[in-house]
């Protein structure tokens, strides 16, 4: 089927598609992965639009009812700032956020996607070349109806971003109900330039299905579908969306790959985190992660790598895979860099996913049981 893009989104695209020189290597679930002399690039599904191998999520970002410890303030603003920034430096172009991150809606200080917006024109001011990759979501609110709803939230998040187009456009959690019109309105906004490719969140592998099919019948590809996967949380292993994913050529974009800071070794029985998330990573269960904790710090004194970069190294030996953790400052940011370039051996993923299976998962969100 014809595509009828704006000049903007199709200008942009033709850029993406020639810098530098490029290898492709296809794969036999669909996904291209592309080297260049910079860094690994993997192509979205289906797709043309091609992401790097670790995104950066941004779901922090101006939020105060989840992360921040309910406050937001100067001293912050610039700690992201400098995320960005030192994403962009260290190779990592790639940028996740939603409408909900930070906004009113969610009690938020300041919306994610103005903030992101906000840097990446900064950013092109000092240097007009660099080429940013946006993915944000469309919030399936019970009142929201019909496909026109998702075109016009868009277009919401297209005047906080200050952009024309968006590279991924996902629905954020399956509806209560309009599912149907949803996975239309993200065609029609294909059709209309205003996003490059779509795909979906938190969705189970019989929902990925019906959105693959139905976008299939408008000629569009299901670009991806995004969850919660970690090391210590698998359960897009165990329950079939991963190798849904992979059957179907779906990108999976991996949410806390770190297990929101649990995996970086950071925390332990006597000090756990803040907030919300100390209700989760419990005093008692970081007891019981302790042991798998100490083989990655070994595994990654052997590749003088920290922690942080052998987890989400684990998810990107898992191929067709892309995680997003989250940034705060600079030094975090640094440290994502640091998670490509290199790989772990089959072994080594093998050792970690067994070990990783005797400790009993932790709650995702409720979401992924609609």
């Amino acid at each position: 089927m014809a595509l009828h893009l704006s000049n903007a989104c199709f200008s942009a695209l033709s850029r993406s598609s020639k810098v530098g020189a490029v290898r492709a290597v296809a794969s036999e679930q669909g996904s291209v992965a592309v080297k260049t002399a910079e860094v690994e690039k993997l192509s979205l599904g289906g797709s043309q639009q091609q992401v790097t191998r670790i995104g950066i999520g941004a779901w922090s970002w101006g939020d105060t009812s989840y992360w921040n410890n309910f406050e937001w303030d100067d001293r912050k603003m610039k700690a992201a700032k400098a995320a960005f920034d030192t994403s962009v430096d260290s190779g990592i172009t790639f940028f996740d956020t939603a409408e909900v991150y930070g906004s009113r809606m969610s009690f938020g200080a300041i919306s994610s996607e103005t903030l992101l917006g906000r840097f990446i024109k900064e950013r092109k001011q000092r240097n007009p070349e660099v080429e940013i990759a946006v993915a944000t979501k469309f919030a399936a609110l019970p009142w929201r109806l019909g496909r026109e709803s998702v075109v016009s939230a868009l277009k919401e998040s297209l005047s906080r971003l200050q952009l024309p187009c968006v590279e991924l456009y996902q629905l954020h959690w399956p509806g209560i109900w309009g599912n149907e019109g949803y996975i239309d309105g993200l065609a029609d906004a294909v059709e209309q330039g205003l996003v490059k490719a779509v795909g979906v969140s938190n969705y189970s592998e019989k929902r990925l299905r019906a959105a693959h099919e139905q976008l299939k019948k408008r000629g569009i590809p299901l670009a991806s579908n995004q969850v919660n996967y970690s090391l210590i949380y698998r359960l897009p292993e165990e329950n079939g969306v991963k190798s849904t994913c992979d059957e179907l050529g779906i990108t999976l974009i991996a949410y806390s790959p770190i297990a929101q800071g649990a995996l970086t070794g950071k925390y332990t029985p006597s000090n756990t985190p803040s907030g919300p998330r100390g209700r989760i990573y419990t005093s008692e269960f970081l007891s019981k992660l302790q042991p798998l904790i100490n083989r990655i710090k070994e595994i990654g004194e052997s590749y003088e790598k920290t922690p942080t970069q052998v987890v989400l190294n684990w998810l990107i030996a898992q191929e067709n895979v892309v995680p997003i953790p989250g940034a705060k400052n600079g030094e975090q940011a640094k440290e994502f860099g640091g998670a490509i370039g290199w790989r772990l051996t089959n072994e080594e993923v093998e050792e970690l996913r067994s070990m990783a299976s005797e400790v009993k998962p932790v709650i995702g969100f409720p979401v992924e049981k609609l």
